[in-house]
Parts: C-alpha cells; structure tokens; sequence
C-alpha cells in the first residue's frame, strides 16, 4: 500500500498539467502592460533633449519629470495588494491600464511642465499597481513546473519596453514615442475580456464553481482539476487564518531572518543604479564622449539577451544563485561607472 502511494505521489509529480494556449494567452495579455512599464522606464533617456528643447524645461524640471514615475509608482505600490484582493487581478490589471494611458497621452499632448508631470505620476501609479499584479497574476494562473519561466516573462517584456524605446527614442519625436508606449496598454484593456479571472482569488471570495471553471479554461476541457481546485481552496483558507495577525506580528524574533531577507531584496532593487543607468543612460553616454544613438542601440541590444537568460535558467538554477550573479553584476558595472567618471574628472584637473 505505502508502495503505491509513493508510486502515485511520484506519478502525480510527473504528470504536470500542460501548459495551454489560454495559460499563454493568458500571460501574454498580462505582460502587455508590463511592456509599456519598460517604455516608461526608458521614456526619459530616449526624449530628453527632445523634451527639453520643445518645452523649454530646467534640467531641474526634467529631472522632476523624470522622478515622478518613482513617486507615483510608491503609491501605486502601497495600495495594489488591497486593490487586487477587493477588485479581482484582471480589474486591477484594467485600472493600470486606465492610469498608463491617461499617463501617456498626457505626456503625448502636453503643453506645459504641468500636464507633463500629470502624466508622469499617473504612469507611476499604473506602473506601481503593474509591478504587483501582474507577476501574482501569472503565478496563479500557469502550473508549477513552469512558473518561473512564464513569470520571468514580465521582466522580459519589460525588457523589450526598454530596448524599444532605447532603438528609437532618439530618432522618434519624443509625442510619437508616448502614443506608442500607450498601445500596450489599450491592447490589454481589450484582451482581459478574454482571459479568466485568477482562480486564487476567486476561491479567496468564496466561490468554488467558478474556481473549477477558471481552472478548466485554462488547464483544458478535458483536463481532472478536482485536485488543483481543492489544493488552492485549502491553502486559501490557511492565508486567510494566517491574515487575522496583527502588523506588529511580523516582527517577531521567529519572522526575523525572513523579513530582514524581503526587505533586503527590495533595497538592493531600488539601490543597485539600475534605475539611474536606465533613466538617464543618454546623458551618462554624452558626458563620457559616446555618442548618445550608438550608445542607445547598444544598450537595447543587451538588455533582452539577459532578460531571456532569467527566463530559461530560473526554473534550472533557482531563484537564489541569479539573485547573487544579477547582485553582484550590478555592483561592479555601477562601481566601474563611478571610477570611470572620477578618473575622467582628475584627467580633466590635471
């Protein structure tokens, strides 16, 4: 008996749900977005001396402009998990695209530094609700022998966001470039009528027809998804009890090491350089002599070869050992950047 157990237990571990045209479907419609959250990343590099030339900016003002994206991405962060638990993921994913677009075609449109920074923080407030939901979304959403890789895909297309910008920013006018980055988000506002809810949060609210319903769609009509339904309504069930602690609970000795790690995780995201690099990669090109275009086109060259590395290495190697590679790059390409500055400034004085 314990022979056929470990038998079926070892069957069911083979036996993955395959991966269908919905669950790619699916990730594809909710990366959209993600593609545009690149283009904004990119956005000030590519029109910046466009920008400030048309609408006569300080580099004050544009570099205001170009902050605004963090500022309203902190708020659209800090309200996104509430937002997809009482909305629903694919709701959620819709009011991002309201925020992007209504961002993008204010900065296409703009006349002054006022309508231009209107844009900047709605896109900021879109980009900070995309940056949660949508790898939540495909995580639930596509089977366990996969996910890594499918929700690697965000990074990827926000990859593919920023190497476009990258290609043509600086040969597009800069009104041209925003109406593109919105496109993105208008394809998605059409595709997540076509799309199933995530079948997590439908079990979150109690709903276990439409659990088994979502699950159908998709691992497939013909597809035994008793099992993955009464898996997700269970463990459901367990965040939900775990859910009634208070704030102050997660900062108990036990949730140490595990807090310190999450918190870790997210500074040396937000204080690697990455996003200084990415804002602004044109003005570090033209102040090291290089000329901004070439520079450009380079940097959109390499920016989806290593995004695509996560995808194919994230399920092969782990989470971990690219998280420690990615760190310790970051580290010395930001370290070679200020030492190539420094010693072009005393070559300068002397």
């Amino acid at each position: 008996m314990e022979e056929g157990l470990i038998q079926q237990r070892h069957q069911n571990d083979i036996d993955d749900p395959r991966v269908t045209t919905c669950v790619i479907l699916s990730t594809f419609v909710a990366v959209c977005s993600s593609f545009s959250f690149g283009c904004a990343g990119g956005y000030t590099s590519g029109a910046e001396s466009q920008i400030m030339k048309e609408l006569d900016l300080s580099i004050a003002e544009f570099s205001a402009f170009g902050s605004f994206l963090n500022l309203g991405a902190a708020l659209g962060a800090f309200c996104s998990g509430q937002l997809a638990i009482t909305l629903g993921r694919r709701r959620t994913l819709w009011a991002c695209d309201l925020l992007c677009i209504f961002g993008w075609l204010s900065i296409a449109f703009a006349k002054d530094v006022l309508w231009l920074d209107a844009g900047r923080i709605s896109l900021g407030i879109g980009v900070g609700l995309i940056s949660y939901v949508v790898p939540v979304y495909i995580a639930e959403i596509t089977p366990k022998h996969v996910r890594g890789a499918f929700t690697s895909s965000n990074q990827l297309f926000q990859n593919c966001g920023l190497s476009l910008i990258y290609f043509f920013g600086t040969v597009i006018n800069w009104r041209f470039l925003a109406i593109i980055g919105a496109l993105p988000c208008v394809i998605q506002a059409i595709g997540i009528y076509f799309i199933p809810e995530s079948p997590r949060w439908l079990a979150k609210i109690g709903s276990g027809k439409d659990v088994e319903h979502s699950l159908h769609q998709l691992r497939g009509r013909g597809a035994d998804v008793s099992g993955e339904s009464a898996e997700i309504q269970v463990m459901t069930k367990r965040l939900e009890e775990d859910s009634k602690s208070s704030f102050y609970d997660m900062f108990q000795k036990k949730y140490r090491r595990t807090l310190v790690i999450g918190i870790g995780l997210m500074l040396i995201q937000q204080l690697s350089g990455a996003a200084g690099v990415t804002y602004y990669s044109n003005t570090i090109f033209r102040k090291a002599g290089f000329s901004e275009t070439l520079g450009s086109m380079i940097f959109g060259v390499f920016v989806i070869p290593k995004a695509l590395l996560a995808v194919i290495f994230v399920d092969k190697w782990g989470r971990r050992p690219l998280l420690l590679v990615s760190a310790a790059g970051m580290s010395i390409g930001s370290l070679l950047i200020g030492v190539c500055f420094t010693l072009q400034v005393t070559l300068v004085l002397f």
